[in-house]
């Protein structure tokens, strides 16, 4: 039984064009890890409120996006994009949910000072960004579509969501890594309000340009 799996795997792992994924790890990392919406919370999540507070929005986000993934992969993206009302639905909460974390992130006392845990994004709301994401649409689907790891296209696919899920992970925990050095080197409490604010702006501004896009 267990030969005739591993016979059945070989094939298909070797059906899968390999040399080609340094193009598509190379591209995800130029487009995907590019400032947007879901980045750039990390980072003001992980100034805020640093890493472990910000781990259950980090896991939300990666899950967001990977569902994301999956819809380009499957090629549900183009059928989901074509309900307006479920375009702006999606766009209106995670609108008014990145303003809120915003807002928090904004008024965030640094680190040292402590923080009230009950502000820190939860899983939920990174899930909800992830998903509502409008960059990562875009961004996924181009990179998706950008390079061919193998001829059946459900073996290229599958393939495809294995590289692209843990560029994902990688990408998005760097972003909230970057978030929370700034964190650690701004203990003075002036510089941290201001860079927790300036973090803030940022967010609302790459949310407007992805919406606008």
């Amino acid at each position: 039984m267990h030969g005739t799996r591993g016979a059945v795997a070989d094939p298909v792992v070797a059906a899968v064009q390999w040399g080609s994924a340094g193009a598509l790890i190379v591209t995800s990392a130029a487009i995907m890890g590019s400032p947007g919406p879901a980045t750039v919370s990390l980072t003001a999540a992980g100034s805020a409120y640093g890493v472990r507070r910000s781990a259950a929005y980090l896991t939300g986000v990666i899950a967001g996006t990977a569902i994301v993934l999956v819809a380009v992969a499957v090629g549900i993206t183009a059928a989901l994009l074509a309900v307006p009302a479920l375009r702006v639905a999606l766009i209106g909460v995670s609108a008014g949910y990145i303003l809120w974390l915003a807002y928090h992130v904004a008024t965030a006392p640094p680190l040292a000072a402590g923080s009230n845990d009950a502000d820190a994004p939860a899983l939920a709301g990174g899930l909800l960004i992830g998903v509502a994401n409008p960059k990562a649409w875009v961004a996924i689907a181009a990179v998706f579509a950008s390079t061919r790891l193998a001829d059946g296209a459900a073996v290229d696919a599958a393939a495809k969501v294995a590289v692209l899920t843990g560029m994902i992970v990688l990408i998005c925990t760097i972003w909230l890594l970057v978030g929370a050095s700034l964190s650690r080197v701004l203990r003075d409490p002036h510089r941290s309000r201001m860079v927790n604010i300036a973090l803030a702006l940022a967010l609302v501004v790459s949310t407007v340009l992805a919406v606008l896009h």
